[in-house]
């Protein structure tokens, strides 16, 4: 499977319904993961756990892969995040506001799997929406 596909499913199947039984067939044992919002996990497991965390903050967060761009082993995705805003974040508490962003990753792969993703998102205007301000 290309990394673009790995990426689809990395978004459809595991992010968007929020599926961890996909994380040992898409991820790599040692995945190295840097989310948008700060956090850095090492391993499926700190992984899961993140998942869990967003799902937390945000039950029904989809992401959409606006363009995707594969040379090698490395594939770079431009992404757009919603969601609603159901748990604390940033320490902000449960707004109920929809919310909307942009985002990129770059990804590495390793003998079929994704082996690290390192994703930069659009957090200032992430906040502006969730205090209202935008």
């Amino acid at each position: 499977m290309s990394g673009v596909g790995l990426i689809h499913r990395f978004y459809d199947e595991l992010w968007n319904r929020f599926d961890r039984s996909r994380i040992p067939e898409l991820l790599t044992e040692d995945v190295y993961f840097r989310g948008s919002l700060g956090q850095v996990k090492a391993g499926r497991e700190a992984f899961g756990d993140y998942v869990d965390f967003i799902r937390a903050a945000f039950p029904d967060f989809s992401n959409h892969v606006e363009e995707t761009i594969e040379e090698g082993d490395r594939c770079f995705a431009r992404l757009t995040y919603r969601g609603t805003h159901e748990g604390e974040v940033f320490g902000i508490a449960p707004t109920g506001r929809a919310i909307e962003y942009s985002g990129a990753a770059v990804f590495r792969f390793r003998d079929g799997r994704i082996a690290s993703v390192w994703v930069l998102g659009d957090v200032y205007g992430l906040i502006q929406q969730l205090e209202g301000k935008a």
